[in-house]
Parts: structure tokens; C-alpha cells; sequence
């Protein structure tokens, strides 16, 4: 009976130091959020062994965990809801069956997932598109890019403007009952990092006549040149997205090459020829006085030539929208930014949050100083966090007022 209880005892204690991890003191259901990081860092282990025994990359071994989030398209009373395709990328479309009294607003949603997972049909994903589709009366275009590490940059951006670029055409926007003039591309996450991408692209696109109303970028990911922001260094083994893993999404985006994540890693990736691009993350320039929080800004360790040459993509703004000129800047339209605190990419949205202001854009900022990464996901039982509704509720305002 002893031993029984010793090691009944020995599992629980186990099992608790398994589970719990420290967590910031402002976050709401705290232990919640633990268990949730606890099936994170299984389903992490889980990946990282199938990569290390050979049997697949470990990105396609976390697809597989959330392909079980995937459910069919279902129509209900609200929103008929079909799976099809806009310039042979598959996508899935929203149609509100509510009467309206004319013209109909648009979302174009762009997925998160380090661009390697998550699809259109995921559970969160899905209710958050849905409820978008409902609460607006709006058309939504939730788009299914081609993902890593099958895929490389620019697959991805490609297949995502490809789709916008058809969907404004007139005849489309026609066909759907759509107003011209109250389209928005939204995404979160990576996929916020392709709506800044695809906006600022349709700038400079003459065969594009319609123009973006708005761009909602939630906790985006804009640049891969600074991965030693104050920002990665606070949070660097954080909630949810801990920098290690952020590092493995920007380089399995571009290659499977171990030698770009480890010059990742020790953030000495940028070549001495690309020098001039510091200028746009700056962060000692850009970053308000309290996000600083003691860091202090170093000069670039430069790398090697011969990664940029063999891999240019990190330095391509269309994988880094913080990399244009103030100049290209001007003309984006109206903006809406959301970052968490409790983020790696927290700096991100702050920087280009304050670039976009400075080149005349309307912006609003919304920072959250009790949320984490990818909080708005976490919306639907058994994962439901008070934070996901909150977050979800103030973009979706946002694109009521302003769409």
C-alpha cells in the first residue's frame, strides 16, 4: 500500500510540474491558460519526436494534430457556408442569408499558423468567420493557402493576393452583392502578416481598380530582419508562442536549411549589404519609452552573404511588410492593429502601428495588456478563454464601424 501511495504521489507531483508553468500575474483563468500551454508543449514533443525519428517534418506532424480541427462546411440558419475556389486557390465562402437594404460589406480572411499550419475549415477559424459573416451581414472569403513546408515563400503571398485581386474585380464583387467600396482583408498571425503583405502590394497593382476600405491585422508578424526585439527577448519562452518557435516559422517559411534557423536564432541572418533596411525596425527609434523595458538596442551582427542570396525571401517585403519606405506607406488603407502583451510579435504591431501613423494612415491601435498570442482562437469549448470573446468582440466592432 505504501509504495502504491508513493507512487501514486510521485505521478501527481509529475503530473503538476508537467502542468504548471509560470504565467503573468494579470491573466484571467490562469489555470486554464496552464493546461491549454500543457497541451501545447505535448502536442510540441509530440512533433519534435516524429521529427527527430525521421517519420516527418515536424511541421507536417503538427498539420496532422490540427487537421482533427477541421469540420465541413455547414450552412445553418444564419449563413450558407460552401467550400470552392477564387482563381484555383480553394477557399470558403460566407454568405449571409439575412435580407439587406443594399449593397453588401466584405471580409477577405487570411488564416494564422506560421504559415506552415491551421486551414480555413479549423473549428476557431471557422466559428470566427461564421460569426463575422452573421454579425456584419457580411460576405466573407476565408482563403485555404498552400502551406509549408510542402510550399515555400512566395507560394503563400501569391495564392492570397491571387484570390483578392480576382474577388475585386466588379464582375465578382457583382455576382456576390458586394459595395465596392467596404472591402477589408483581415487575418491573424501569419495571417496578418499576408493582409499588411496583399494591401500594400494593391498599391502598386494598376490593373486593381477597387480599393481595400480597411486592413485588420491581429497580433501580425511583420518582419524576420530583428528577431532580438525587446519583445522576443521578454517573451522568449512565454505563452503559446515561445521565440524557438517563432524562429522555426520564419525559416521553415523560406527552407528547410537548419543553417537559416540557427542564424535565426542567434539573430545573424542579415547580410552586411541589407544594413540599410535596419532603419525600418529600429526598434530604439520606433518603440515607445515603457515597451523598452531596460533592453538596450545593440548594433546588427551581420551574416552571411550566402544565406540571403540562397534564401532571399526574409528580406523581401512581401514575407516583411515593415520593410517599405515611409513612402510606400502612404495611401494604405484605414487600419486596424492588435497586439498582446504577452506576445513575441508584440513589437511588430507596435512599430508598424507607428509607421502608419507617421505616413498619414488612420490607424487604431488596440493593445491588450492581458492577452497572449493567439488569445482570440480561444473561443470554443473545451479551450474556451474569457479573453478569446473579449479580443474577438473588439475587432469585430472595429469592422462594424469602420467597414
Amino acid at each position: 500500500m505504501g509504495a502504491k501511495l508513493l507512487c501514486l504521489f510521485l505521478a501527481s507531483a509529475l503530473v503538476a510540474y508537467y502542468i504548471y508553468a509560470p504565467i503573468p500575474e494579470d491573466l484571467e483563468e490562469p489555470w486554464k491558460v496552464m493546461l491549454i500551454m500543457a497541451a501545447f508543449r505535448t502536442t510540441s514533443l509530440l512533433a519534435e519526436a516524429a521529427d527527430w525519428l525521421g517519420l516527418m517534418n515536424h511541421m507536417e506532424a503538427l498539420m496532422l494534430i490540427t487537421d482533427a480541427e477541421y469540420i465541413a462546411p455547414t450552412s445553418d440558419e444564419n449563413v450558407t457556408v460552401t467550400d470552392t475556389e477564387f482563381s484555383n486557390v480553394a477557399v470558403r465562402l460566407y454568405l449571409p442569408r439575412k435580407p439587406s437594404d443594399g449593397l453588401r460589406r466584405a471580409v477577405i480572411y487570411f488564416h494564422g499558423g506560421g504559415w506552415s499550419l491551421g486551414q480555413a475549415g479549423m473549428k476557431c477559424y471557422d466559428h470566427l468567420t461564421r460569426w463575422t459573416s452573421n454579425r456584419l451581414n457580411a460576405v466573407v472569403v476565408s482563403v485555404n493557402y498552400r502551406l509549408a513546408p510542402k510550399y515555400r515563400f512566395p507560394v503563400q503571398f501569391e495564392d492570397v493576393y491571387s484570390v483578392t485581386k480576382f474577388f475585386l474585380q466588379s464582375s465578382v464583387l457583382s455576382q456576390y452583392g458586394v459595395d465596392p467600396d467596404r472591402v477589408c482583408v483581415a487575418g491573424d498571425s501569419a495571417g496578418g502578416n499576408l493582409a499588411a503583405a496583399v494591401a500594400q502590394q494593391l498599391l502598386e497593382d494598376s490593373e486593381v481598380k477597387t480599393k481595400l476600405k480597411a486592413q485588420a491585422l491581429l497580433y501580425p508578424a511583420l518582419q524576420s530582419l530583428d528577431l532580438n526585439l525587446p519583445s522576443y527577448q521578454e517573451h522568449e519562452n512565454k505563452i503559446i508562442l515561445p521565440k524557438w518557435l517563432m524562429v522555426k516559422f520564419w525559416s521553415e517559411y523560406f527552407t528547410s536549411d537548419s543553417s537559416l534557423r540557427e542564424a535565426m536564432a542567434s539573430n545573424r541572418h542579415v547580410p552586411v549589404e541589407s544594413s540599410h533596411l535596419f532603419q525600418f525596425v529600429n526598434w530604439s527609434n520606433l518603440l515607445p519609452e515603457e515597451l523598452k523595458k531596460g533592453y538596450v538596442y545593440t548594433s546588427p551582427t551581420y551574416g552571411s552573404s550566402e544565406l540571403a542570396q540562397k534564401y532571399p525571401g526574409f528580406l523581401d517585403p512581401r514575407a516583411a511588410p515593415l520593410l517599405v519606405s515611409d513612402a510606400q506607406l502612404r495611401g494604405l488603407p484605414l487600419t486596424y492593429i492588435l497586439t498582446c502583451e504577452h506576445d513575441v510579435l508584440r513589437d511588430d504591431g507596435f512599430m508598424y502601428a507607428g509607421r502608419l501613423q507617421a505616413a498619414g494612415v488612420p490607424v487604431t491601435h488596440d493593445h491588450v495588456k492581458d492577452a497572449f498570442h493567439g488569445a482570440m482562437t480561444f473561443v470554443l469549448s473545451p479551450a474556451e478563454l474569457a479573453v478569446g470573446h473579449r479580443l474577438m468582440n473588439r475587432y469585430i466592432e472595429w469592422l462594424n464601424e469602420n467597414l
